[in-house]
């Protein structure tokens, strides 16, 4: 059974679909052991606890030094044990001492096709600000193992999305949500819980 922790900062759509593929059966062999947001108003928080998943708030803000407040994050993921960290919207610099732990177990859903529109600066409705302005025809997400750099690690999975005469950003992220990020999600997390997927020369294979 594979231990799932989630790292969100906002609403947790992402986190859903999760939740939901573990509820259904279209990801097997899992269980999310907690959710841990670095913001208390987050909805995120609310789906946990609506469907009895441990939930935890914490955020920079509260602590003295950026050293004090990775010192106790880190505390907080390990108490959970998890067997994959995954990011879903989480806007917090995770701290190195923890990739380096959880090397090739920390995954993250970006709002595009890696490498186009990503890296520092890139997140959130910016990426399809940044798509609509440069006039692409295709946009996309990607799922893919978190290392030191900004959106560089082992890509695992992509989608591509269509951009559609008319598209605002919100129009263009939402129809990325649906049709790319809340179905590789859930089925990056499954495909690990099974076994089928491993890092060789910073490349994936899926088995």
């Amino acid at each position: 059974m594979l231990n799932v922790v989630v790292l969100v900062s906002g609403g947790g759509t992402n986190l859903q679909a999760i939740i939901d593929g573990v509820e259904k059966g279209t990801i097997t062999n899992t269980k999310i052991a907690g959710v841990i947001s670095n913001n208390k108003n987050a909805y995120a928080l609310t789906r946990a606890e609506n469907h009895k998943i441990p939930g935890v708030c914490i955020s920079p803000k509260t602590f003295a030094s950026r050293e004090e407040f990775n010192e106790k994050f880190l505390e907080t993921v390990d108490g959970l044990k998890p067997d994959l960290i995954v990011l879903a919207g989480f806007l917090v610099v995770i701290p190195p001492a923890m990739i380096e732990k959880y090397r090739n177990r920390i995954i993250n859903i970006h709002p595009s096709l890696i490498p186009s529109f990503c890296g520092t600066g890139y997140y959130g409705l910016k990426v399809h600000e940044a798509a609509l302005v440069r006039g692409v025809r295709v946009v996309g997400a990607t799922v893919h193992f978190v290392d030191e750099g900004t959106d560089t690690g082992p890509i695992i999975l992509q989608k591509a999305v269509e951009v559609e005469e008319g598209d605002t950003p919100e129009i263009l992220q939402r129809r990325v949500m649906e049709q790319a990020e809340w179905k590789i999600l859930p089925e990056a997390v499954d495909l690990i819980a099974n076994g089928k997927v491993i890092v060789e020369d910073n490349r994936v294979k899926i088995l």
